[in-house]
């Protein structure tokens, strides 16, 4: 009795003295991701896709709209950053190869360019191509082919641990040629085409025609000749097409094999130190290298958690091209971050607490 008498008493003041309580509960959003911009992943299957990957829009999406006013106020409103804006920075990234370019499989667009259009012998690079007309005529791997005289370098001279009459296996052939970028088995492999040496050759550049290649012009299949010619935009194409390929995917990132040649066990290496690397995630991989063309590098990888692929053609030195492959690894793993990063506000004051006391 006493103990609602005191109640009523204590309520009968608070009204007279003009006091309110109100029971306000603040609580974190139970949905971390609200008002973030997701990236999807997934493969674009069509152009309009693309755009929109390409693009990230700066609409809130249904489920967040009604709190966007709410979250403003405290400054945890993120805005996506065009493509431009986050990759493209050019001051940021020092590529010292002669011609770059670094593209966004998914997307479809050039993350960095540097005199993408610029037309210049190819070196070994051009294994790629012989590779991929080699496959298309879906011939006997099994089948052994011989090194000839006509597969010896009379041009420039290179040397060659594949004596003239090994006998090997298309596929150890294509294997050398891929990952150890092996002159003698990439010669061998396009004399032993129907047709002949002629046609193999005209068959490459049938090929890099109907990929869209129009600034590549393929003289023999090995890389040798400086006339074979192509741009940093045109690899691109061929390195996309290349990776479509299993068998070269597999072949030109094995770091190193040991290989049966007429009974005779030999070790190859391959010419791209990156493949083993643990910090990288190479798909497809092709070195190159004549006077004419310098250093070389074409590569598929997954960088910043996107399939690019890497383009860097006359590189001067012998670190270069690797040198300028890393670099632009840490530039997207920068940017990257950048965009990860939260962004930090002040979280507004607590209502001050009420005891439920009255003095006085």
């Amino acid at each position: 009795m006493r103990f609602r008498l005191n109640a009523a008493w204590l309520a009968a003041i608070l009204l007279t003295s003009g006091f309110a309580v109100a029971a306000t509960s603040v609580a974190p959003s139970a949905n971390p991701d609200k008002g973030k911009v997701r990236i999807v992943s997934e493969k674009v299957k069509n152009k309009a896709t693309a755009a929109k990957v390409a693009k990230p829009t700066k609409q809130i999406s249904a489920k967040t709209k009604g709190s966007t006013a709410a979250l403003a106020s405290t400054g945890r409103v993120r805005h996506a950053v065009s493509a431009t804006e986050s990759w493209q920075d050019a001051k940021k990234l020092a590529v010292h190869s002669a011609s770059a370019l670094v593209f966004d499989q998914h997307a479809g667009d050039a993350l960095f360019q540097k005199n993408a259009d610029a037309v210049s012998p190819i070196a070994s690079i051009t294994k790629l191509m012989m590779a991929m007309v080699v496959l298309d005529s879906a011939p006997d791997l099994q089948a052994p082919i011989a090194i000839a005289e006509e597969d010896v370098d009379m041009l420039r001279g290179s040397r060659s641990r594949l004596q003239v009459g090994s006998v090997l296996s298309r596929e150890t052939a294509l294997l050398l040629a891929l990952m150890s970028s092996e002159n003698r088995a990439a010669h061998a492999l396009a004399r032993h085409y129907s047709g002949g040496l002629g046609a193999f050759v005209a068959a490459m550049n049938a090929k890099a025609q109907a990929l869209g290649m129009t600034n590549t012009r393929f003289e023999d299949p090995t890389g040798l000749s400086s006339n074979n010619v192509s741009t940093a935009h045109d690899l691109a194409r061929m390195v996309s097409a290349a990776y479509r390929y299993p068998l070269i995917r597999e072949w030109s990132t094995t770091s190193e094999a040991t290989v049966d040649i007429s009974g005779r066990e030999l070790a190859f290496r391959n010419t791209n130190p990156l493949v083993k690397s643990p910090s990288w995630d190479v798909g497809l991989s092709k070195t190159g290298y004549i006077h004419e063309a310098g250093k070389c590098l074409v590569m598929q990888a997954r960088v910043a958690e996107k399939p690019v692929v890497i383009v860097l053609l006359d590189s001067v030195g012998k670190l270069t091209r690797v040198g300028d492959a890393n670099r632009i690894k840490r530039w997207m793993e920068s940017a990257q971050a950048a965009r990860k990063a939260p962004t930090h506000a002040t979280a507004p004051a607590a209502p001050p607490h009420f005891s439920g006391r009255v003095s006085g």
